[in-house]
């Protein structure tokens, strides 16, 4: 039986209303371009929520348009920029079922034929209104039309009499009217541009994208899996940036602005693809096993101890974290915060509020000339070092890898020689597991009397206890710490720890990288990482991944095969391809010492059932298809 598919074009086929658009360029230099514009719109989504009768939503808009036929070239060119995204990715399904497809729409022939037949569609299978005009080419109605017409295009269809299946899909209740009359199969309420909630209430089933509709008829897409069915997770309040970048792809994202214990999240996990987190969040292996459809974790910061990375790679979850958004951030907070400590101004400062006036010069220091001492001389801690020296500060690091000195900065050869010469000591050591405790006690004694302390890398590197002693014994006679053990969960929870009501002493609330600057960079980079995973392969800044970046293949399906370590997984792949007889454009592995990555790009024509071959071989994690 024949199949037969229509497809409207305002805010379908298209991201916009056409005739809003052509009031847009006609009035461009009218004083009430605003007023008329706003009535117009009112007038299209009343028309199109089925408040009022098309034929009057129509008329309406026309009469109001003021436009011309020399605007419709500017109003085509304007719309090639404007087809919806999943339109245009399935370019190929367009082309190859063009004799199946209706464009049926109650907009006008005269801006919808260029587009929609630039993407392979049949001007014949094109149904819509044609303009009037006046001797001087002004537009004044529309011809005489089954469309121009209340319930327009059910009466077309009765008169097109289709013989086979029908499936509609469009945004306004016009097209749900065909499915009411007994015309189509279904009705698809297409929501990717705008969602009327009249016409959803109605619909058989909501499409949010193109590929949707495909997959639901079991139609080919251009990609592998419809991108409204990935779900998003993120957590700990992350930049709307992010948010906005995951929606734009198409996928479904839920925001929570707390982190979740691992009991929350082992709940709130089971159907999640993507997660996204900050630092508080913990990934262990019991919030994993209730993953089942987990392909990414993004962590929203530099530190990745919170995430049991093995665990993850040994699941084919892929970790991608953002090592230098926030750098700038965080070196700017040690600069204000070693500024403020040597002139005791959280002390001064403190007294000023309940009245106490202390001016003195007594223990209040410049930093220019003192010794700063930068323990990790990573992305902040080699910013930190060419600031603070520009700042006329001797900078001396230590670092247990042989890195190269920026400036005039000196290498020490042990953290105890560091430790005996710096004014300042600032931390910015990472969150491998053996830093835990290392500053101890026994390194407070080893520091000059009163010298200035800050930690803006993480909570467990300081011995908390040991920090306040050396406070309350006046060796250490300013600190800052935005760090902590342990850290409440959200802004509700109180913060405890015995650092608190120590004299200049500056606490904050980890917000080292937490600037708006920072938070855009780190909601810009590591939505992009995940986006190069999800959409090409591409694991490149992966923490737990081998690091692949491939080029990309035209007229190919790329699959990826997730495997543990072991010996023969490669020309296993490639014997299951040969006996099928499918050839190998590309081909990429690489390995760490838990997992391999296989990227094969392969012709189209295949056997479906290779898949499951490629599937079923021993040590598999994980397969994915991308088209």
């Amino acid at each position: 039986m024949n199949k037969y598919f229509i497809i409207d074009f305002d805010s379908t086929f298209t991201k916009v209303e056409g005739l809003d658009e052509l009031a847009d360029i006609a009035l461009q230099d009218e004083a009430d371009r605003a007023e008329v514009l706003q009535a117009i719109k009112d007038i299209t989504n009343q028309g199109m929520a089925g408040e009022i009768s098309f034929s009057e939503s129509l008329k309406k808009r026309i009469d109001l348009l003021r436009a011309h036929k020399k605007h419709l070239p500017r109003l085509v060119e304007r719309l090639k920029s404007q087809v919806s995204e999943s339109f245009k990715r399935n370019f190929q399904f367009l082309k190859d079922y063009a004799d199946s497809i209706l464009i049926i729409s109650s907009g006008f022939r005269e801006f919808i034929a260029p587009i929609v037949t630039a993407y392979g569609l049949k001007a014949e299978n094109i149904y819509a209104n044609a303009f009037l005009y006046d001797e001087a080419g002004k537009i004044i109605g529309c011809e005489d039309n089954l469309l121009a017409q209340d319930k327009g295009k059910v009466k077309l269809l009765q008169e097109l009499n289709l013989k086979g299946d029908v499936y509609v899909i469009g945004d306004g209740y016009t097209d749900f009217e065909i499915r009411e009359s007994g015309l189509a199969n279904a009705f698809y309420a297409f929501t990717e541009n705008v969602e009327r909630e009249r016409v959803v209430e109605k619909a058989d089933y909501i499409a949010p994208s193109f590929e949707e509709f495909l997959y639901a008829n079991k139609l080919p897409m251009a990609i592998s899996y419809p991108k409204n069915r990935i779900n998003v997770l993120l957590l700990e309040n992350i930049h709307p940036r992010a948010v906005e970048i995951f929606k734009q792809e198409g996928y479904n994202v839920e925001v929570m602005k707390d982190a979740l214990d691992e009991a929350e999240l082992a709940e709130k996990i089971q159907n999640v693809s993507i997660l996204g987190i900050r630092s508080k969040t913990r990934v262990t292996e019991k919030v994993l096993a209730n993953a089942p459809k987990l392909m990414l974790v993004g962590a929203f910061c530099i530190g990745t101890t919170q995430i049991d990375l093995q665990a993850c790679a040994k699941q084919g979850v892929a970790v991608f974290n953002a090592p230098y958004s926030n750098t700038r951030s965080v070196v700017e907070l040690a600069i204000g915060e070693m500024i403020m400590l040597m002139r005791n101004i959280p002390d001064v400062s403190a007294g000023m509020h309940v009245g106490k006036w202390n001016k003195s010069a007594t223990h209040s220091h410049e930093i220019r000339g003192k010794k700063l001492g930068i323990v990790g001389y990573g992305n902040i801690g080699t910013q930190l070092s060419v600031i603070a020296e520009a700042l006329g500060m001797e900078v001396y690091y230590y670092d247990l890898v042989e890195k190269l000195a920026l400036g005039n900065a000196r290498r020490c050869n042990s953290l105890k020689e560091l430790l005996q010469i710096a004014d300042v000591v600032t931390l910015h050591a990472d969150d491998r597991p053996a830093n835990k405790n290392f500053i101890r006690a026994e390194h407070f004694e080893l520091m000059k009397e009163g010298v200035i302390f800050i930690n803006l890398s993480r909570g467990f590197v300081v011995d908390v206890p040991a920090l306040a002693s050396a406070i309350r014994a006046g060796k250490v006679r300013g600190a800052a710490v935005d760090v902590f053990p342990y850290e409440p969960k959200g802004n509700n929870e109180e913060f405890i720890n015995e650092l608190r009501g120590l004299p200049n002493l500056i606490l904050t609330p980890h917000i080292g990288g937490s600037t708006e600057e920072a938070q855009e960079n780190i909601a810009q980079f590591v939505p992009s990482r995940i986006l190069q995973y999800v959409n090409s392969g591409d694991t490149f800044g992966s923490v737990n991944f081998p690091n692949l970046q491939l080029p990309e293949q035209q007229q190919a399906h790329r699959l990826l095969h997730i495997h543990f370590n072991t010996a023969g997984i490669l020309a296993h792949i490639n014997q299951i391809l040969a006996k099928n007889g499918i050839n190998i454009l590309g081909q990429y592995l690489k390995t760490t010492e838990t997992i391999g990555y296989v990227i094969t790009d392969i012709d189209k024509e295949y056997d479906k059932q290779v898949i499951q071959e490629l599937k079923q071989i021993p040590n598999t994690i994980k397969f994915r298809i991308l088209y």
